[in-house]
């Protein structure tokens, strides 16, 4: 057999999966090109291992090797897209990324300390707050006076 063949193919599968890493958005589909990147690599041991007739055949046991660890990590991508859409309503990468440098969704650009602005100086307080509240009965006294 030919080692060009699935070198060819290898490489095609991995630059449509690095196609997806870079061009996706959707969280979901860059963990399924993640995926496809990584086939593309265990197509390689395969074929490499074949190729150069290798009794014990390590590059097929490196391999399933690297589909268990791919399927836990796509596994633990999978549940934590799954609680980040639920907890924040997408699964946009970039969306994502923007809530990571904000997370309390305020991307106007002021430091805020408690919603208070630093550089603005407090509102001065109003005469009608100063005056004291009158009673109900003293409202009413004067309603009917």
């Amino acid at each position: 057999m030919h080692l060009a063949y699935p070198a060819v193919l290898a490489v095609l599968l991995f630059c449509v999966g690095l196609y997806g890493v870079l061009a996706r958005r959707n969280a979901i589909l860059v963990l399924m090109s993640v995926e496809l990147m990584l086939n593309a690599v265990n197509l390689n041991l395969v074929a490499f291992d074949v190729w150069l007739r290798d009794t014990l055949h390590s590059g097929q046991a490196l391999t399933l090797f690297t589909i268990a660890i791919a399927a836990a990590e796509i596994g633990i991508g999978l549940a934590i897209v799954l609680a980040v859409y639920r907890n924040r309503g997408t699964s946009a990468v970039d969306d994502l990324r923007d809530t990571a440098e904000h997370p309390d969704g305020d991307d106007d650009g002021d430091d805020d300390f408690d919603g208070v602005a630093l550089d603005e100086p407090e509102p001065a307080p109003d005469e009608a707050a100063q005056q004291p509240q009158k009673s109900q009965q003293s409202q009413k006294a004067e309603a009917t006076a």
